[in-house]
């Protein structure tokens, strides 16, 4: 999937959150917030509190342990104000990584709310479709 990083005020919600994602990724976490997250951000993570400031944190030192993270975007879909990513991380090249689907609910063009899901990639499988 290829989006662009441009203008945040005329990307659609579901080229906003590929962007989202991307810059936080890439290592680039307070850029992605000031673009794109609203003042009245909240997620459900629940490994940190609901807040936006300790989930940016979290990414910040994520990328500080991880400034090689792969995010390849294998779908994105949207419906009005909310837009699903499905995607393959990986923490470096080396990593099998896991299968992470964000949700995103916009409001006024700015992400208010996430939800993330992810599941680790096993070694072996039965399954012969794999996971992407």
């Amino acid at each position: 999937m290829n989006i662009e990083h441009s203008s945040a005020s005329t990307n659609s919600p579901k080229e906003k959150a590929v962007s989202f994602l991307r810059l936080v990724a890439s290592g680039h976490v307070r850029e992605a917030y000031k673009r794109y997250i609203g003042s009245d951000f909240c997620h459900h993570n629940p490994y940190f509190r609901g807040d936006a400031d300790s989930l940016m944190i979290a990414m910040e030192e994520n990328a500080a342990k991880n400034p090689h993270k792969i995010l390849e975007v294998k779908r994105a879909i949207q419906e009005k104000d909310t837009v699903a990513v499905h995607s393959h991380v990986k923490q470096n090249s080396d990593d099998l990584g896991g299968a992470v689907v964000h949700i995103f609910r916009f409001q006024d063009n700015q992400i208010v709310e996430l939800w993330d899901i992810g599941q680790p990639i096993p070694e072996e499988s039965p399954n012969e479709n794999g996971m992407f």
